[in-house]
């Protein structure tokens, strides 16, 4: 899977851009990332966003444990990697039928959260039980939502390019291809949306704080994030608002 957000959509952490980034590293420029993909995954398929950029799917390669997924509902874009153990009990709580499979679940999760009530968004990530990773996009808001388990048993990296765009995707190379030293892992137990930035879903109340990452060679590669025991949030309430797209922002 990979996905190619404009940085007017999902801004990437300024600590993960490497002071060496590599000027030539561009991601959504001349579609050569996408073409990329392509030409390492026969038969994938790249959704066009327009402005806010592209995701790809492919199952080619895929491990059959972590089977990958995608749907769209009413403009909701997501990919999915992995498999959910209590998804049984998570399609009950949000009222769907038995055929739904993980992708669509997580898609509903999201809807609950933006539309219908006041729920932390660590809240809805820590109750999906599993071994995942996954990328949602909300055309209607142009927002993103992007997670990983508390394990990072799937294969997940992500990166800035040249021009600050953030991608995705849960081959590493291809991250590497894109965004030259900017990149690392992305964190374990961590999600990411287009307003709040990159936050702890186990730790909601506490900072997460930017590590330099050092490669092979000694050169600084990305940065990891970690959860910072000393610095705590200010606690924030989710206000009630009266339009989706205004729900999201408070995502």
């Amino acid at each position: 899977m990979l996905a190619v957000f404009d940085k007017t959509v999902a801004k990437s952490p300024e600590a993960l851009q490497s002071p060496r980034i590599v000027e030539s590293a561009f991601a959504l420029k001349d579609g050569s990332l996408a073409s990329h993909f392509s030409s390492l995954h026969p038969g994938s398929v790249i959704i066009n966003l327009g402005s806010s950029g592209f995701m790809a799917y492919s199952s080619d390669k895929q491990n059959p444990l972590l089977p990958r997924l995608f749907a769209v509902v009413d403009d909701i874009f997501c990919v999915f990697e992995g498999h959910v153990e209590n998804v049984a009990h998570l399609k009950q709580q949000y009222g769907l039928n038995k055929t739904a499979n993980e992708v669509i679940m997580v898609i509903e999760a999201y809807r609950t959260l933006r539309d219908r009530g006041p729920y932390p968004a660590d809240q809805v990530v820590r109750d999906i039980q599993g071994k995942f990773a996954f990328i949602l996009y909300d055309g209607s808001s142009k927002t993103t939502f992007i997670a990983s388990d508390a394990d990072g048993s799937v294969p997940f990296f992500w990166g800035t390019d040249s021009e600050g765009h953030l991608v995705l995707s849960d081959d590493g190379e291809i991250v590497k291809q894109g965004c030259g030293k900017s990149f690392a892992p992305f964190p374990k137990g961590c999600f990411f949306t287009s307003s709040g930035g990159l936050r702890s879903y186990e730790h909601p109340i506490n900072e997460l704080k930017a590590v330099p990452r050092v490669d092979s060679s000694g050169e600084v590669c990305g940065a990891t994030f970690k959860v910072d025991s000393e610095s705590k949030k200010e606690k924030t309430g989710m206000p009630r608002v009266g339009s989706d797209a205004n729900w999201s922002q408070h995502i």
